[in-house]
C-alpha cells in the first residue's frame, strides 16, 4: 500500500530532476561515441604493433578474474532464491493438503463413527425393508428465522399464519421444529435492538388462531434475536418464556415414540446469557457445563433408532470447549439449523458433512425467502426436501435416498438394496393426479398410492448395484400444477459424493478461531512495523520501496505520530473499545477478547472479526496516509502545492478520496455506536469516537505542522 502511495509522491521528485537529467544525458550521449572510437583505435594500434614484433595477442586476464566473483555471487543468489521457492512450494503443498483433508466431506469409514442404529441388524441386513405399504415412516417440518416484525414486511405475519393453517394441514407432520429467531427484535431503523412484546404476542396469536398445536407437536427454540437485550433468563423482557409454545430455556432431549421405534431430538441451545444488544451475540457460546449436559443427551440417544440434533446457530458460529460441538453430536444422523439466511442469497444451499459423518443442514430463512423443510425418516433412513411457501406439489423421495446425504455410520443403508419399492411423498392442496418416475432417463411407470401422501412403484435394485444413478419424479395435481424432483442415488458401498468447498468452509470452519488468528497477526504486523522502523537505520534511495521505508522511519521517529499510532493500535488490541449500556440498564465494556456486562464475561468471537475490519480499513490506512503526507512535506510540498504537480493530480486526488471514505466509514461506526448503545458509549469509545478525533488531529498536523527533516542516518556520521 505504501509503495502505491509513494509512486505518486515520486512524480514530484522525478519532474524536479527532469531538466537537469536531460542536459546531463545529452552531454554524455555526445561524448561517448568519441571516447569509444579513440579507445578502439588505440587498442587496434597496440595489437598491430604486438603482432609485428611476434607477440601473441592476449586478452587481459584481470578482466576474467573480475567477472568470476560477480558470477559466483549471482549464482549464489540464484541458488538461495531457488531454495526459498522450493521451501515455499513445500509449505504451500502442506497447507493445501491440510485444507483439502479438512474440508473433504466424502464418507471416510476409518475416521467416522460407526454406530449401528437400534434394530438395523447390522447395516440394514434384517427387515423391515422399504415396501409398498405405508409403514415404518414418519415426517416432520423445520422452519427457521421467522423474524416476526412490527415494522417491516407486512406480509410476513399473514403468510406465516397461512403456513401454520394451510401448509401444516396439507402435510400433517408429526412435529414442527422452529429453530430460532422467532421475532425480529429490532428498532424501526434496523440499527438498535429491543424486545417488542407486540411481536411476541403476534407470534403467540398465530399459534392460537391456527390451532397448529392441536394438529402437531410444535417445538420452538430461541435464536440470537430472541435473546437481544436480555440480562437473564428470568428477566421480564424474556418474552420467550411467556409466549412460545415450548417455553423450555436451554438444551433438552425429546424422544418421539412410534410403534416401530423411538427417535431422539436433541436441542443444542447456544444463545447467550446474558444476551447483549446486536451485533455481539451473532456467535453462540456453550460452556463446559452445557457441553456435559449435551454429552449426557448423546448417551441417552444411543438407545433410540435415530437421533437428530437441532439448534439455531451453525456449528461454525458456536464457541465451545474442546473437543467441540461437532464431536459431541457425532452419533447423530444430522444437525438442523438456520441463522445464516443463505448469506444474503450467496449460498442458497448450505449443507455439509462433519468429519465424524454427521450431516449439517442449514435452512434458508422464512423472513425474506419463505423457506421451510420437509424431512422424513423412512425405515430409519433420513431424507429431506427444502421447499418454498405455496409452491405445490411438494415432493420428497425417501427410497432410494439421495447419495450425497448418506450416512453409512448410523443409517441402515442395506435396506435400500433389499427394498421392493421406490417410495415418494407427494403433498398438494389439490388431489395428486400423476406421479411419473424415471431412472437414468428411462421411464419406469406411474407410481400408485400406498395410503396418505405415500406413492410407490415396484423396482429391482439389483440393476443399479454399481455406480451413480439419477432418479427423476414428475408430480402433477388436479389444479394443473407440476413439480419435478431429481436426485442421484447409489447402492455401491463407499461411493458418497462430497459437498462443495465453499459450503464446507462456511459450515465446518470455526470462524472465531480464524478471526482470532487474523486479529493477532494484523496487530503484530501493524505495531511491529512502527516499533521496528523507529530503531532501524534506513538508507535513502529513489525506489518506491526505499521511499516507503524512509517514510515509515520518519513517522516512527516523530514522537507525536509514533506514540499516538502506537497507543491507538494497542488500545484496539487490549483496551476497551467502548464502555456503556450493553443491555438496557446494565453497563459493561467491550474488548477485542470479549464482553463484560453486569459481572458476566462473554468470550470474544465476533469482536475479533470487527477488530480485523477496524485494523485493515482504518488503523493501517491511517498509518499509510500519514506516511505519504509527511513524505510530501519533506519534499517541500504543502497541502495546496502538492495538487499542482503535473501528471499526478488524479492519483493524488484518489488517495485523498480513499482516506475521506475511510473517515466517513469511521463516522458511521460512531453513529451506529450511538444508536445501539447510547450516549455514554459514544463518548467513552477510544476505538471509535476518540480514534476519529485523533486521526483528524494527526492529519491536520501532518499537513500544517513544521516540515519534518528527511534524515539519512547512513550519511550523518562526521569525520573526527
Amino acid at each position: 500500500m505504501l509503495q502505491c502511495l509513494f509512486f505518486s509522491a515520486d512524480c514530484s521528485s522525478s519532474s524536479a530532476c527532469e531538466s537537469s537529467a536531460s542536459r546531463s544525458d545529452g552531454e554524455t550521449s555526445m561524448r561517448e561515441p568519441v571516447e569509444i572510437s579513440l579507445r578502439s583505435w588505440r587498442f587496434i594500434g597496440q595489437a598491430l604493433e604486438r603482432n609485428h614484433h611476434g607477440e601473441a595477442l592476449q586478452t587481459p586476464s584481470h578482466s576474467m578474474e573480475e567477472t568470476d566473483p560477480a558470477r559466483r555471487i549471482c549464482e549464489g543468489r540464484m541458488l538461495k532464491l531457488f531454495g526459498a521457492l522450493v521451501l515455499l512450494g513445500l509449505a504451500l503443498a502442506c497447507i493445501a493438503s491440510w485444507v483439502l483433508d479438512s474440508y473433504d466431506t466424502a464418507w471416510h469409514p476409518k475416521r467416522s463413527v460407526q454406530h449401528p442404529t437400534v434394530g438395523d441388524g447390522g447395516g440394514g441386513r434384517s427387515p423391515p425393508f422399504p415396501s409398498g405399504e405405508l409403514a415404518n415412516i414418519f415426517w416432520f417440518i423445520q422452519v427457521s428465522d421467522i423474524h416476526i416484525s412490527r415494522f417491516h414486511d407486512p406480509r410476513r405475519i399473514p403468510d406465516f399464519e397461512k403456513f401454520c393453517t394451510d401448509t401444516i394441514k396439507v402435510i400433517q407432520p408429526d412435529l414442527v421444529l422452529a429453530t430460532g429467531d422467532l421475532t425480529d427484535a429490532k428498532t424501526e431503523s434496523k440499527v438498535g435492538s429491543l424486545q417488542h412484546e407486540v411481536e411476541w404476542q403476534a407470534y403467540h396469536n398465530i399459534l392460537k388462531r391456527s390451532r397448529v398445536m392441536e394438529r402437531t407437536r410444535w417445538i420452538d427454540i430461541r435464536g440470537n434475536h430472541d435473546a437481544f437485550n436480555i440480562i437473564s433468563l428470568d428477566s421480564i423482557n424474556n418474552y420467550y418464556r411467556k409466549y412460545s409454545a415450548n417455553q423450555k430455556v436451554g438444551s433438552f432431549h425429546y424422544v418421539h415414540k412410534k410403534p416401530f421405534g423411538n427417535y431422539s431430538f436433541v436441542c443444542a441451545d447456544a444463545t447467550l446469557n446474558p444476551g447483549p444488544k446486536r451485533p455481539y451475540n451473532f456467535f453462540g457460546i456453550l460452556n463446559q457445563t452445557q457441553m456435559d449436559l449435551l454429552d449426557t443427551f448423546r448417551v441417552e440417544s444411543l438407545k433410540s433408532n435415530q437421533s437428530i440434533w437441532f439448534g439455531h446457530y451453525t456449528t461454525s458460529t458456536v464457541v465451545s470447549p474442546a473437543p467441540g460441538l461437532r464431536d459431541v453430536m457425532r452419533s447423530a444422523v444430522a444437525y438442523l439449523c438456520g441463522h445464516l439466511h443463505t448469506l444474503g442469497g450467496l449460498m442458497p444451499v448450505l449443507h455439509s458433512r462433519h468429519p465424524q459423518g454427521t450431516l449439517e443442514l442449514e435452512l434458508g430463512d422464512w423472513m425474506d425467502n419463505r423457506r421451510y423443510r420437509v424431512l422424513a425418516l423412512d425405515h430409519d433412513l433420513l431424507s429431506f426436501s427444502d421447499l418454498r411457501f405455496e409452491q405445490w406439489p411438494a415432493v420428497l423421495i425417501t427410497n432410494p435416498k439421495d447419495a450425497q446425504y448418506l450416512h453409512p455410520g448410523v443409517e441402515p443403508l442395506g435396506r435400500i438394496r433389499r427394498s421392493t419399492h421406490i417410495r415418494i411423498l407427494a403433498f398438494s392442496e389439490a388431489p395428486i393426479t400423476a406421479v411419473q418416475l424415471s431412472v437414468d432417463g428411462k421411464p419406469l411407470g406411474n407410481c400408485h398410492s400406498a395410503g396418505g401422501p405415500l406413492y410407490v412403484l415396484l423396482w429391482d435394485p439389483s440393476r443399479y448395484l454399481t455406480g451413480l444413478h439419477t432418479i427423476r419424479v414428475n408430480v402433477k395435481d388436479s389444479a394443473g400444477r407440476a413439480s419435478v424432483r431429481e436426485q442421484h442415488f447409489t447402492l455401491q458401498d463407499e461411493l458418497t459424493p462430497s459437498f462443495g468447498f465453499a459450503q464446507s468452509f462456511v459450515l465446518l470452519t470455526d470462524h472465531y478461531i480464524l478471526a482470532r488468528v487474523a486479529f493477532v497477526l494484523t496487530i503484530v504486523l501493524n505495531v511491529g512495523l512502527l516499533m521496528a522502523f523507529r530503531f532501524l537505520q534506513v538508507p535513502s534511495g529513489r525506489g518506491l520501496t526505499s521511499q516507503a521505508c524512509m517514510s515509515l522511519h520518519l513517522v516512527s521517529t516523530m514522537d507525536s505520530f509514533y506514540y499516538s499510532l502506537l497507543l491507538f493500535n494497542l488500545c484496539t488490541a487490549l483496551g476497551p473499545w467502548f464502555v456503556g449500556e450493553l443491555i438496557d440498564g446494565h453497563s459493561g465494556a467491550c474488548f477485542a477478547f470479549g464482553v463484560f456486562v453486569d459481572g458476566h464475561f462473554l468470550e470474544g468471537s465476533l469482536t475479533y472479526v470487527i477488530g480485523v475490519v477496524q485494523l485493515l480499513f482504518f488503523n493501517m490506512p491511517l498509518t499509510c496516509y500519514l506516511c505519504w503526507s509527511l513524505h510530501h512535506r519533506c519534499r517541500g510540498n504543502t497541502f495546496r502545492s502538492h495538487f499542482l504537480r503535473p501528471g499526478c493530480r488524479l492519483r493524488t486526488l484518489a488517495i485523498h478520496l480513499i482516506m475521506l471514505l475511510l473517515l466517513t466509514w469511521q463516522v458511521h461506526s460512531c453513529f451506529f455506536l450511538l444508536q445501539t448503545y447510547g450516549l455514554i458509549a459514544f463518548f467513552l469509545s477510544p476505538v471509535r469516537t476518540w480514534a476519529l478525533g485523533l486521526s483528524l488531529l494527526l492529519i491536520y498536523r501532518a499537513w500544517t505542522g513544521p516540515a519534518p527533516p528527511l534524515r539519512d542516518k547512513s550519511k550523518s556520521a562526521t569525520p573526527s
